[in-house]
């Protein structure tokens, strides 16, 4: 199934994501923005915990037929996130060209289109 590959792939990137923010900010966070304040880490925490909580959401539905009105809550939920940190990406991209914020914004980008088209088309899958 074309959506529990979605589903499994989103919470995957996100888990791995969260799960580093999470735990270890004082090494992620200062790399990726330059003078970066160690008494901001726990922005990173907090981001790390979100991303944690919508991975959680997707591994446990990744078997749904997800899109159109199927799981319509979670495709939401995933086609607005994605929409907009593709969109902030992209912004740091234009602005600031770092191999560590390009390789980030491919993910978001391929996920933003798959969950656009699943909110937008209807499932890839048809229901059995």
């Amino acid at each position: 199934m074309i959506s529990a590959f979605i589903s499994r792939t989103s919470a995957l990137w996100l888990g791995i994501a969260g799960f580093v923010l999470l735990f270890s900010p004082d090494a992620v966070l200062p790399r990726l923005i330059s003078g970066y304040p160690s008494s901001g880490l726990w922005l990173g925490q907090l981001l790390g915990a979100a991303w944690l909580g919508l991975a959680a959401l997707n591994w446990i539905n990744r078997r749904l037929i997800l899109g159109g009105v199927f799981g319509r809550p979670i495709v939401l939920a995933n086609a607005i996130h994605y929409f907009i940190s593709a969109m902030v990406l992209i912004r740091a991209v234009i602005r600031q060209p770092e191999a560590s914020v390009e390789l980030a914004a491919i993910p978001a980008i391929a996920l933003a289109v798959a969950y656009g088209a699943l909110l937008f088309r209807g499932p890839f899958d048809q229901p059995r």
